[in-house]
């Protein structure tokens, strides 16, 4: 049984994660979709909610699970049996900040990562300027889940953050 692990911080899922997830699954017979607990960035939903409207939007995936995590991905790839990393690639930024995490990965935990490239629709969208764009009022319900949609207008209605961002 071939297991892989999806890091990131998911704040929020977007149609271009469940692309990659969708596409994970039909190859691996288990896709663990990890749920990062980052400080470093400026993030709109805990992990907790992320972890939840993740789980809403892969509902019905045969063989994906989604685990909040923290520290060194390779530790958590390790506690869940992972074979492989499975990353997103969108362009040459991306390619390589992940080759760089690639290398380390390998070099920390032996596993090998396997990059998809996003199905044209989701080239561009980002979960940064996802958050940007919903936050100035835009409309954004074209690049997530309805529900992720939904719990993004109603924060932007209610003008809150999670406590700790700007």
């Amino acid at each position: 049984m071939t297991t892989a692990i999806y890091p990131g911080s998911f704040d929020p899922v977007h149609n271009g994660h469940l692309d990659v997830i969708r596409r994970a699954a039909a190859l691996f017979d288990r896709v663990v979709v990890a749920v990062s607990q980052e400080a470093r960035k400026n993030g709109l939903f805990a992990v907790r909610a992320r972890a939840a409207m993740l789980r809403q939007a892969v509902k019905g995936l045969a063989g994906v699970e989604v685990r909040p995590y923290a520290g060194l991905t390779v530790a958590f790839a390790r506690s869940v049996g992972a074979d492989v990393i499975v990353k997103g690639l969108r362009g040459v930024e991306d390619f390589e900040h992940e080759l760089r995490q690639a290398v380390m990965n390998r070099h920390l935990g032996g596993l090998e990562t396997v990059f998809f490239i996003p199905s044209p629709e989701y080239a561009q969208i980002s979960s940064t300027l996802i958050r940007e764009v919903a936050l100035l009022g835009g409309d954004v319900t074209a690049f997530v889940p309805r529900a992720v949609a939904q719990r993004m207008t109603t924060r932007r209605r209610r003008g809150t953050r999670r406590p700790g961002t700007r």
